[in-house]
């Protein structure tokens, strides 16, 4: 159980990461990141009472000289067949406001390279979010 705790929360932290990375948290990213934790099956026994004591200790992590490498290594722990998940999380959280700054991109390409995910399953991924996001 601790494992799946773990990887519970590796998967918050790159979410609200990326909702941080262009320095303004944007409520539309929030509530994306609470609608996913309440929907996806990966988080059918992650307590949601946590979002909020998770998203503040990434934040803390973050802070740290060290705190984006130190969670970029947390999130490449996520086992290998959760690698897309974790890059397609990300993408909802950035979609959620519908723009794309460059600190997010950024930090897709970091989680593309760290997790050794290919062009076109990442293209595939954006894509998906590019169509579900779009307006009238």
């Amino acid at each position: 159980m601790a494992d799946n705790m773990k990887i519970q929360k590796s998967l918050i932290f790159a979410m609200i990461t990326m909702s941080a990375v262009d320095r303004q948290i944007d409520d539309s990213e929030l509530q994306n990141i609470g609608n996913i934790v309440r929907q996806l099956p990966v988080f059918a026994t992650y307590d949601e009472e946590n979002l909020i004591k998770d998203s503040q200790e990434c934040g803390d992590l973050l802070g740290q000289d060290d705190g984006l490498a130190t969670m970029m290594d947390m999130i490449e722990s996520v086992p290998k067949h959760l690698h897309e998940m974790v890059y397609a999380l990300a993408v909802e959280v950035a979609a959620a406001d519908l723009r794309i700054e460059t600190e997010e991109v950024r930090f897709l390409e970091m989680l593309r390279d760290r997790l050794r995910l290919d062009t076109l399953t990442t293209a595939a991924i954006e894509r998906s979010a590019r169509a579900r996001y779009k307006t009238l």
